[in-house]
């Protein structure tokens, strides 16, 4: 259903399906899937690439220009997953030469005044809260969820199952399947509730805290801390996915609250 007081540009690609509210506007070079609904007053811009069944809110402005004075004009993209809502007001801009586009993965909620900046690369199943601000080329995993508020460093890494304490800054890399909060954003434990509702069972939960005590409790640096893993405990995803990060992260892992 395509509102006659919305604007949509001829070149745009959108399925039948689609319900489009008054007051849209939809640029060229725009695609949008299957049961997606845009409500009114949304912008959608040159460069958008929404998938099926997602539910745009009031006032959202999709694709536009990378805040970014490097930014050339070049074509690039704004990539929406499937089933993913985005909240009243979010701005996703599309991405720059580096990346060449900035993605938002399938099933994610991005709530209210979220602002999700140029080649950002969000994974499937987050859950970003209200007000919560990425900068440039940062990269969030599966399952993550940021609380509302927080401010995360251009080029920093969110690992999958993480939760972040609401009205943080994050300048660090936040490694996969911990609590991070305070101030400085330190590591707080493990993100069990989070891990038992998506089916961790608790001998799972138990290994990733015994990684977890080497790397934050043991008093070695961390170059020890992963000799000594690798050396003495067993190899599992969980364990690989954790030293994996920490040896590939480039602003350096958040620290121990203790320390």
């Amino acid at each position: 259903m395509k509102q006659p007081l919305a604007y949509i540009h001829p070149d745009a690609k959108i399925a039948p399906s689609v319900v489009i509210e008054p007051f849209v506007t939809i640029d060229k070079n725009v695609e949008i899937g299957e049961g997606t609904r845009i409500g009114p007053n949304v912008t959608i811009l040159e460069g958008a690439r929404i998938g099926k069944n997602c539910t745009i809110f009031p006032g959202a402005v999709i694709a536009a220009i990378p805040q970014d004075l490097k930014f050339k004009g070049e074509d690039t993209l704004a990539i929406i997953g499937d089933n993913t809502t985005i909240r009243e007001c979010v701005t996703v801009n599309r991405g720059t030469a580096s990346k060449g586009k900035t993605q938002v993965g399938d099933n994610c909620l991005i709530m209210a005044y979220c602002h999700i900046a140029h080649d950002c690369l969000v994974g499937n199943n987050v859950i970003m809260s209200n007000a919560t601000q990425l900068a440039g080329e940062v990269v969030i995993e599966d399952y993550a969820v940021i609380s509302g508020g927080v401010l995360v460093h251009q080029f920093s890494h969110i690992g999958s199952h993480v939760i972040i304490q609401g009205g943080t800054k994050v300048n660090k890399d936040v490694p996969p399947y911990v609590k991070a909060g305070r101030e400085p954003l330190s590591f707080e434990g493990i993100n069990s509730v989070g891990l038992r509702r998506r089916g961790f069972s608790n001998e799972q939960i138990g290994y990733i805290q015994e990684i977890y005590r080497y790397i934050f409790l043991s008093k070695m640096n961390v170059s020890n801390a992963i000799d000594r893993i690798e050396a003495e405990l067993p190899a599992t995803k969980e364990r690989d996915d954790i030293l994996l990060f920490i040896k590939n992260s480039q602003r350096g892992i958040i620290k121990s609250f203790l320390e």
